[in-house]
């Protein structure tokens, strides 16, 4: 699942490189992105996707837009958005669809992920 590993000098971040499947980001999240990281000025930015403990359900997902990845992280482009995950976070995220809903009710974004076990009634938390 891992392809490679950046060689960058001491001063950035050492990451890794992987595939989608790790995480793959839809077309409708893809755009959403983009949307939000143009308002940010972050043209080159990326998605951060994390696994929190918390919700009722005992782990929730945490997204957050960044310059770039941290070390140790694993970058993943998708659908023209780089997605970043810490290591911990990608034994709970693995096979995972991002997707984003339009919509006045439900609306926003959506994780489907083949490692929850169960999840709460709001669809907002997890256990695996």
């Amino acid at each position: 699942m891992i392809a490679a590993t950046a060689n960058t000098p001491s001063t950035q971040p050492n990451f890794r490189v992987s595939d989608e499947r790790l995480v793959r980001v839809t077309a409708s999240a893809a755009r959403k992105v983009n949307s939000l990281l143009a308002r940010q000025g972050r043209l080159s930015g990326v998605l951060r996707v994390a696994v929190v403990g918390g919700g009722c359900s005992g782990l929730q997902y945490k997204m957050d837009l960044q310059d770039g990845p941290a070390n140790r992280d694993i970058l993943v482009e998708t659908n023209g958005i780089k997605v970043v995950v810490d290591p911990k976070s990608a034994l709970y995220v693995t096979g995972s669809e991002l997707d984003y809903v339009d919509a006045l009710e439900g609306g926003g974004f959506k994780v489907k992920n083949p490692n929850a076990a169960s999840s709460c009634s709001c669809g907002e938390s997890f256990t695996a």
